[in-house]
């Protein structure tokens, strides 16, 4: 197919091809638009003019990258932290302390840990708040096969960051799992007696010991400081029953030290009269001892004198022993000498001035030298 066919020129000689006159001296056809060629000299033209504002925008520019640099390449770590600095995602051995920092970013980037206690709090979550399908914590299972609802709290602080960083995903959760299952380790050995009552501290320290093993062999860490067990309770389902039986042992022990509170008073009693008795036996004993020592004591002085003298000591003998012979009783002196006129009785007691009041043993002395009348 002839080229000239398709100018719609006719046989016209035409010099820009089948598709008409070409533009000349550079400019644009008329009625068309302008060629790429064109465009990019105009671009270039304007540039060559140079930057609207001159170099004032081009260091402002560079001033708000470099305050932008520095302001993530600056840091500052809390007291109550401590920052593990990264160079390309790897965390360097040395440990930025509490206070302003530098680093090279983005080569570096920090991490910051909380290195004060924390308080995990297992099994204190009611039953009412629990999201669905979630496990119950604090319900566990003792060895003589009862079940308690133990809640308790672990607290714990961070010893290594890097290691608490990077060695497990969660650590929180990992501190609450281990806390969990030393708990129930220990529970699963014990009677709930020993639980309810007996042996908390131990418990306490047990779980600590367990949980601070099972963290350390999972390199978390973390530094286990106390196991508070917070409250032991039996299930919400069995409570009443347990009520009653904490009653009936209550019961029992309050009966058990009133018995031996009676116990001891009567024990006592006894005691106190065994020592009365102890005491008089002694006193009867030693007043016995010292009558006979008297009585030997006295009989050995008359027989020495009775060796001396011996009608005078039998004559002392027999006076002494009228005098107590006759000393208490009634007498009454008849003299047989009396002629008429004569009263021979003499109505003793009568003439005394307190009749019928027994005389003393002295006042008897006159009986001889009133029988000799």
């Amino acid at each position: 197919m002839p080229w000239d066919n398709n100018t719609g020129g006719g046989g016209r000689n035409n010099n820009g091809g089948p598709w008409g006159q070409a533009p000349q001296g550079g400019g644009p056809r008329r009625g068309g638009t302008p060629n790429l060629e064109e465009i990019l000299n105009r671009g270039r033209d304007s540039f060559q003019g140079g930057i609207p504002g001159g170099r004032w925008v081009l260091i402002g520019g560079l001033l708000a990258v470099g305050a932008f640099w520095l302001l993530n390449s600056v840091y500052t770590v809390d007291p109550q932290q401590v920052g593990v600095e990264l160079r390309f995602g790897k965390p360097k051995p040395e440990l930025a302390s509490p206070g302003l920092h530098f680093m090279v970013w983005p080569i570096d980037s920090v991490e910051k840990v909380n290195v004060t206690e924390n308080q995990t709090e297992i099994g204190s979550v009611p039953v009412s708040s629990r999201r669905p399908g979630a496990r119950d914590e604090g319900t566990m299972l003792t060895s003589d096969q009862n079940i308690v609802d133990v809640k308790f709290s672990v607290l714990w602080s961070v010893a290594n960051p890097i290691e608490y960083l990077f060695n497990v995903r969660d650590a929180d959760d990992m501190v609450r799992s281990a806390g969990e299952s030393a708990m129930r380790e220990v529970v699963g050995r014990r009677s709930a007696q020993a639980i309810y009552r007996e042996d908390r501290a131990g418990i306490q320290v047990e779980v600590q010991q367990i949980t601070q093993r099972i963290l350390d062999d999972y390199k978390l860490g973390v530094r286990v400081s106390q196991i508070a067990i917070e409250n032991v309770a039996p299930p919400t389902e069995v409570a009443d029953a347990f009520d009653e039986v904490q009653r009936a042992e209550q019961d029992q022990e309050r009966f058990q030290e009133e018995a031996r509170q009676y116990s001891n008073t009567l024990l006592g009693d006894a005691r106190g009269q065994a020592a009365q008795m102890r005491e008089d036996a002694a006193a009867y004993k030693n007043r016995v001892v010292q009558e006979a020592e008297g009585q030997a004591s006295r009989f050995t002085s008359v027989y020495d004198e009775y060796a001396k003298a011996p009608e005078v000591t039998r004559e002392r003998l027999f006076l002494e022993t009228m005098e107590q012979v006759l000393g208490s009783s009634q007498k009454v002196i008849v003299d047989k000498g009396a002629g008429s006129g004569v009263v021979p009785y003499l109505p003793l007691p009568e003439l005394r001035p307190n009749a019928g009041i027994t005389p003393p043993a002295n006042s008897s002395s006159t009986t001889p030298s009133a029988q000799g009348k």
